[in-house]
């Protein structure tokens, strides 16, 4: 079994082409498996949803598990953050481009019980996915600065997971599975906030041992 960073192939571009191809084969399997093309359109779009996130919490819990559970697989996963993000906004926008699909070929499906504000809360996310992807290189946080470049992913990537967030509570009466997506993510969060409030702690003792 390989871990992250245990080999070369496994690094920078490599991990995400290795991810990227998962993400398609899986997809790919889910949408041909059913027989008839709403029912495979529709399991398509649940499996791009979860391998999103999957990839979002590995990118939004790499630095905090650096932080409290150091080891090399953490630090490898912090080392590769930004090429889990990339990894995630793929399989994000092929998300989308099954919805889009969906939305064309059954609209009155699609559109049944759904209205233009509905949407609304998924058009930020894939904005500021969009956003985070094409800041993700050095020559973006040149361009913007290391405040600016900071707060945009910090608040990108509050705003996907407050996304997540909702996209499963509201499904919580639908499905209860959907509570387990719910309770994960919301862990997520505090584990996060739990980490910065230890790292904040801790560099107030340094900074207090320091003086």
């Amino acid at each position: 079994m390989y871990r992250i960073g245990a080999s070369s192939n496994l690094r920078g571009w490599g991990l995400f082409s290795m991810l990227a191809l998962l993400v398609l084969i899986v997809t790919t399997v889910a949408l041909l498996w059913q027989p008839q093309l709403v029912d495979g359109l529709r399991s398509a779009i649940r499996t791009t949803a979860r391998t999103s996130f999957a990839l979002f919490l590995a990118t939004f819990l790499a630095s905090s598990l650096a932080f409290l559970l150091p080891n090399s697989t953490t630090k490898a996963l912090l080392r590769e953050r930004r090429i889990l993000g990339l990894a995630f906004a793929f399989s994000h926008l092929l998300h989308g481009i099954l919805i889009l699909a969906y939305a064309q070929l059954f609209p009155d499906i699609f559109w049944a019980g759904r209205t233009a504000a509905t949407n609304i809360p998924g058009s930020v996310g894939y904005l500021f996915i969009l956003l985070l992807s094409l800041t993700s290189f050095s020559w973006a946080m040149k361009t913007l600065g290391g405040r600016a470049w900071k707060l945009l992913h910090s608040t990108g990537t509050w705003l996907i997971a407050a996304d997540f967030c909702l996209s499963f509570g509201k499904r919580i009466p639908m499905n209860a599975w959907y509570a387990l997506g719910f309770c994960i993510i919301f862990s997520a969060i505090v584990l996060k906030v739990t980490a910065k409030l230890a790292q904040r702690n801790h560099r107030r003792i340094q900074q207090t041992s320091a003086a």
